[in-house]
């Protein structure tokens, strides 16, 4: 997916820029950028960083960035930060989303004379598609107006400035964006863990299709919020570090509300309950609590070298990711029956390994518990994971298995008390080889979150969603 990060400051920005952007890193692994401006003149570069760290790319350059205001990216999409000059001025800008009719969009606009330069891997760079846009607008309001009115998925995006940067979150919401303060001006950013060892304080949460502007005298309103949110859900399921808050809200706290709910109810007889990590310890925690059993570590992630291994683009590097920067512990294993919590499960082969690898630790029993509900949808409205189409999903591989058509009787597999989801899951449960399997339903989820439901989107559960 990505995450950006911006400063503007009564000082130089490049630190916190640089430390504010690399604490993105978890939401991608392809891309990173940085650009500042001081006195007229933009700063930029950009890095490849597959096979490498932010921070080691962009240490040994801070002291070229210089001036007061800035923006940071993450990208698992395309090479930004973008950097125009129009009839708007000179701007720089960093975007989030996932654009489904740009080859559309591409055609409007070199219908009218504009150009691209931007090619990511011979194709159209969706932030570049984005700042024609906007400058298709009479000023940046009319031209983000423009972006909103005209895409079809979802963009988020930072806007540089000579004198300060514009924000505007996604027309839905679906992508956060909050800011923080200190005495010497602003952050604003996806994630809100990412200026707390920078000593900001969480200022406020930008609203869905809200445009701000922020200067270091302050920030000013440029357009309102709309009624109506559709933040992803599957932020606080899993993407979300655990420090994170999105809309007031806190990721680890879902988590552990998620578990705990699932432990008060769950009759399987277990010795202790562990996490595949890190996505999956929150849950584990409340299960622990709700069920009244201990919490330990069967399996533990070696962090230093290994990036979240849905990132890799070639499905065999993903599960060799997986396998090897889990770490089984046989001493807790040997003998025992456990219950092991993750997020999801999208393909399954990844779970199907870590399952047994437990076994062959000596785990007598192994009990997969879930922390959402099935994921039957494809997303359609962020770069959540790099599948091509729906068959791809391991559940619709299943109904297809069982109907002969991987759409049939969809609804039917959405509703956890039907026969047709019991079936589901119990083929699911015989695939991962495991004891037994349960999901977490999604009126546990809305519980967790708490928000109404129509204020998130669950489209990936149950096919549902406000908006294009």
């Amino acid at each position: 997916m990505g995450g950006f990060f911006g400063i503007v400051s009564k000082r130089s920005c490049s630190t916190d820029l640089f430390y504010g952007t690399d604490y993105h890193s978890h939401l991608g692994t392809k891309r990173g950028g940085m650009v500042t401006i001081d006195e007229g003149i933009f700063h930029r570069s950009i890095h490849n960083i597959q096979n490498t760290y932010f921070r080691t790319k962009f240490n040994d350059e801070l002291g070229k960035f210089k001036g007061k205001y800035g923006l940071g990216v993450i990208s698992d999409t395309d090479s930004q930060p973008i950097v125009v000059n129009s009839h708007l001025g000179r701007f720089a800008i960093v975007t989030v989303g996932r654009i489904n009719n740009i080859a559309e969009l591409e055609k409007e606009c070199l219908e009218k004379n504009q150009q691209f330069t931007e090619l990511s891997s011979g194709t159209t760079n969706p932030t570049e598609l984005v700042a024609l846009m906007i400058t298709q607008g009479t000023d940046f309001v009319d031209g983000i107006k423009n972006v909103f009115k005209r895409i079809k998925g979802s963009c988020s995006m930072l806007v540089l400035t000579e004198d300060g940067i514009i924000a505007a979150r996604d027309f839905y919401g679906r992508t956060p964006i909050v800011v923080g303060k200190n005495d010497d001006g602003y952050a604003v950013a996806m994630e809100s863990h990412s200026y707390i060892n920078l000593d900001y304080v969480t200022e406020r949460f930008v609203g869905p299709g809200e445009i701000i502007k922020i200067t270091p005298l302050g920030i000013t309103q440029l357009l309102a919020p709309n009624d109506t949110m559709q933040i992803c859900s599957f932020l606080w399921i899993y993407y979300g570090f655990p420090c994170v808050d999105y809309e007031g809200i806190n990721s680890e706290e879902v988590r552990y509300k998620g578990g705990y709910e699932m432990g008060l109810i769950d009759d399987v007889e277990a010795d202790f309950v562990s996490a595949i990590p890190d996505s999956g310890i929150g849950m584990a925690l409340g299960y622990a609590a709700g069920k009244g059993i201990p919490y330990q570590r069967g399996v533990a992630k070696y962090t230093p070298t290994w990036s979240r291994s849905f990132m890799p683009i070639n499905q065999e590097e993903r599960e060799h990711v997986a396998k090897m920067k889990l770490l089984p512990n046989r001493a807790v294993l040997s003998g025992k029956r456990a219950v092991f919590c993750d997020d999801s499960i999208v393909r399954g082969t990844q779970l199907k390994d870590n399952v047994k690898m437990l076994y062959e630790y000596g785990a007598k029993e192994v009990h997969v518990r879930i922390s959402c509900p099935p994921l039957l949808c494809g997303c359609n409205y962020l770069n959540f994971t790099a599948s091509k189409n729906e068959m791809e999903l391991i559940t619709r591989r299943v109904i297809k298995e069982l109907e002969g058509d991987s759409a049939k009787n969809l609804d039917r597999y959405m509703d956890e008390t039907s026969k047709e989801y019991a079936n589901m899951v119990e083929v699911l449960r015989k695939h991962l080889g495991v004891d037994s399997l349960k999901f977490n339903t999604l009126g546990t989820i809305e519980k967790a979150i708490g928000l109404p439901k129509d204020r998130i989107c669950t489209h990936c559960f149950d096919g549902t969603s406000r908006g294009e």
